[in-house]
């Protein structure tokens, strides 16, 4: 069953959604981009591995079994009534919970040339980490200005609403969602596609080694092919609100007439 939504589906960018999503995107794409690539080029999957404090989102796509194993055993017992009254001389320890930090891993895409291996093209979906103020996002602009100092174009895809969008300059205005392409030799100008979630994801070109060799990339059949078979449709409680932020009136009701109309269909 097909998406209600014409492009990006808010519903999606749930934290009970987005770790799957996310991990199905980087292949889906992976996989689209690969006939048009080799064998001249090959596209492969890539990790960026870092420390950072665990919070609710962070934990939601993580295996029960990493998970429990960072907790204490032993349940925190409380101090007795006993206890309680003599806090000076107090013998018995309590137990407490310190905040562990959680490995997190996110993954990006490389389009490398066959013969030399040098990375050519760097495809980055953004994730709540990246955006978020702290760590997650410190390390991936330290990332982002990398390869804008580099040989390397980059591709950043940012399907998410919340928090600030990557830095960049001349923006008239804000929209929901926004492509970036920067191609090394035109640097610091850049493509940005914007879009909303009223519009369907616009299709983008790939540059690669040689100008006449940039691909189309047609984001928004992936997308709505990673719908279909992820079952989201059954998946998704389309009674309940679209997850923050908070739309607008007019978008909201926009929105609350797409849905009306899908289930009189």
């Amino acid at each position: 069953m097909r998406s209600p939504f014409p492009g990006m589906n808010p519903y999606l960018e749930q934290p009970i959604f987005w770790s799957e999503f996310h991990s199905r995107l980087i292949v889906a794409i992976a996989d689209a981009l690969a006939p048009k690539l080799l064998p001249k080029y090959y596209i492969g999957v890539e990790t960026r591995t870092y420390l950072d404090n665990a919070d609710e989102d962070i934990l939601i796509g993580i295996p029960d079994a990493v998970v429990l194993s960072s907790i204490s055993k032993q349940p925190s017992d409380q101090i007795s009534s006993k206890e309680t009254t003599q806090v000076a001389v107090q013998t018995h320890p309590q137990q407490i919970t310190l905040p562990m930090p959680v490995e997190v891993k996110e993954r990006y895409l490389e389009v490398r040339e066959t013969k030399t291996d040098a990375v050519i093209t760097v495809i980055e979906i953004l994730s709540p980490k990246n955006k978020r103020k702290g760590k997650g996002r410190s390390i991936y602009e330290q990332k982002r200005h990398s390869i804008l100092a580099s040989m390397s174009h980059l591709v950043e895809i940012d399907l998410l609403r919340a928090d600030e969008p990557m830095a960049m300059k001349g923006v008239d205005f804000i929209t929901d969602y926004r492509i970036v392409v920067s191609q090394h030799e035109r640097r610091p100008i850049a493509d940005l596609y914007a879009f909303t979630m009223r519009e369907a994801i616009p299709e983008f070109l790939l540059p690669l080694k040689e100008p006449q060799e940039a691909t189309t990339v047609n984001l928004q059949s992936i997308v709505s092919g990673i719908y279909e078979r992820g079952g989201y449709a059954i998946r998704i409680d389309y009674q309940q609100a679209v997850p923050p932020p908070t739309l607008s009136q007019s978008d909201r009701q926009w929105v609350e007439e797409l849905l009306a109309s899908r289930d009189q269909n």
